[in-house]
């Protein structure tokens, strides 16, 4: 290994991921050292994307394939809608908190709640012909592209 791609190396293991929010967690520790955890706690610095599930849009010849990240949702408890180019999923978590917990919370992140994600998709669809399988946390939706928009190779001649 030469020095100059040990270097590199070492460059991309320091990378720090980009955190939007982080200044808002640093804000965070510090309000929560200064101020009483009760007066703290109704006031989220939290973004709401946080709380969206992650997708997975693949858009290929013939359909589109998205994948939805559901950990805990139960399959009853999902409801899955489409336009010609979206397609909306919602639904809810239930956890059920033990009315008294021992001791005192330092940070809450586990909760129940309602959840909806619409997504744009990138070519119109056959609504009629959708798939959809839900299976440990995962849900993946098969959505057929209408004929005219599914993508079609040009053969380039010679001029």
């Amino acid at each position: 290994m030469t020095s100059q791609s040990l270097i590199k190396e070492q460059e991309r293991e320091n990378v720090v991921p980009f955190r939007p929010l982080s200044v808002f967690d640093e804000m965070e520790r510090m309000l929560e050292g200064m101020m009483p955890r009760s007066l703290f706690r109704p006031f989220r610095w939290e973004s709401a994307i946080e709380n969206l599930p992650q997708v997975d849009v693949i858009d290929r010849d013939d359909h589109i394939f998205v994948r939805v990240a559901l950990p805990g949702v139960k399959k009853e408890d999902l409801e899955v809608s489409t336009t010609d180019h979206t397609v909306t999923i919602r639904g809810k978590t239930s956890y059920e908190c033990k009315e008294e917990e021992e001791g005192e919370f330092y940070r809450r992140e586990v909760a129940s709640g309602h959840f909806l994600r619409t997504i744009s998709l990138p070519a119109s669809i056959d609504e009629t012909k959708v798939k959809a399988v839900y299976r440990d946390g995962m849900l993946e939706l098969t959505l057929p592209k209408l004929e005219h928009s599914k993508r079609h190779t040009i053969k380039i001649e010679e001029a």
